[in-house]
């Protein structure tokens, strides 16, 4: 966990990916991250498989490998918010709360008068960020939606697959993570203001919006001129030799579009005369002529095996790199070198991976990972410091408020 955001609490009110990746985010900088969750069911991410933790015994748990990824550095308790005493445990945390992120659908949280103009009579300071599906208004605001909706509609899926095949989601939740991201940038900014304003804000984010915001490099091609993006494979739309090539024992990704580094990659593949071809001359021209290119690039390529051609290319500056499996993602050397995958302790299972924040600060770098809670581990701590006495705590507990 780094220091840069020392002394700033977030209250967790998300479920699934794109709020917690927000407040993991967050908490990844130093942030005091309490995430509540409902008492018994836990966050619904708790049981997103294929992958789940196993104790001591072999047995398995409720800590899912997806909750695992988006929820590090943070303290759980469970509170019941349809429940009045639950209500005023968030209000006791949001009066001391410098953000709220919350990702429920429009309108819900204020029958609970947990909204953000409810907060902010408590709390006029409050950083409150709402993450939706379609945001707070417009004619889809009530309904629900979920990463892979959003890739569909924003057109992501349409551009991705091979050509002239069906449309393919992307095999993580990217509109999720994005949303994640852009959600904790709004909130730093926000901060910021607060630090200069003295005030709080509402914080309105969409998954539509993002998905179609990421989706602009391929929109612009109809915006702009009138002509529907299409699927193009491993290919890319505006540069040439780009895209994924077969070796003797598999595929490997050669990114040469450049002027230099098409001639870099002509010379060591020992293919000169593609450069003086008029069908390749320019970027433009490879991308006009593809197919062509690319089969004669792929006649050499197939001679080689992965290995080879990547220490030639590389050699030769040429930007080359593999296909990897997941297996061989954590074994690649870099990757080992900085530290992406690792082993924290956990209070149930005994350890559990992590992959380490992409984050490098150097004077307040990540340098600590608390593992995922497990499902209301920090609740009797978190009311304690909310003023709760034992007693109180108990009576909460037997009327399952918490």
């Amino acid at each position: 966990m780094s220091n840069s955001l020392t002394g700033i609490r977030v209250l967790d009110l998300g479920r699934i990916v794109s709020a917690p990746w927000c407040a993991q985010t967050l908490g990844d900088l130093g942030a005091d991250v309490v995430k509540v969750e409902r008492p018994g069911r836990g966050d619904d991410l708790r049981s997103y498989g294929p992958s789940f933790a196993r104790d001591a015994e072999g047995r398995l748990t409720q800590e899912s490998g997806h909750y695992l990824c988006s929820n590090r550095n943070k303290r759980s308790i469970t509170v019941d918010i349809a429940k009045g005493e639950g209500q005023e445990i968030i209000r006791r945390l949001a009066r001391e709360a410098d953000v709220l992120v919350e990702n429920y659908k429009v309108g819900d949280l204020a029958r609970y008068r947990l909204d953000y103009e409810s907060l902010k009579e408590v709390n006029p300071r409050l950083v409150y960020c709402s993450i939706t599906g379609y945001g707070q208004d417009g004619p889809y605001a009530s309904q629900p939606g979920y990463d892979a909706a959003f890739q569909g509609m924003s057109g992501m899926m349409a551009v991705t697959g091979e050509p002239g095949g069906g449309p393919q989601r992307v095999g993580v939740f990217i509109i999720d993570e994005m949303t994640g991201l852009y959600a904790a940038v709004a909130i730093l900014a926000a901060l910021r203001h607060r630090d200069t304003s003295g005030e709080g804000q509402h914080i309105d984010l969409a998954l539509l919006d993002v998905a179609v915001a990421a989706m602009a490099p391929r929109t612009i091609e109809w915006t702009l001129e009138r002509k529907v993006p299409e699927r193009l494979g491993t290919r890319s739309p505006g540069s040439a030799p780009a895209q994924v090539f077969a070796c003797a024992d598999g595929h490997i990704n050669i990114q040469a579009g450049a002027e230099a580094d098409f001639s870099r990659l002509c010379d060591a593949l020992g293919l000169p005369e593609l450069k003086a071809d008029p069908r390749f001359a320019t970027r433009k021209d490879r991308v006009g002529h593809q197919d062509e290119l690319a089969e004669l690039l792929q006649r050499r390529v197939c001679r080689y095996t992965i290995r080879d051609l990547g220490d030639l290319l590389v050699k030769a500056g040429v930007v080359a790199s593999p296909i990897y499996r997941a297996n061989e993602l954590v074994e690649d050397p870099q990757v080992m070198h900085r530290g992406l995958h690792f082993d924290v302790p956990h209070p149930t299972v005994g350890k559990v991976p992590m992959v380490a924040s992409p984050m490098r600060l150097s004077a307040t770098p990540v340098a600590r990972y608390a593992a995922p809670p497990t499902m209301g581990q920090h609740t009797t701590e978190v009311l304690r410091e909310l003023g709760y006495d034992d007693d109180q705590i108990a009576t909460l507990r037997a009327s399952a408020v918490v």
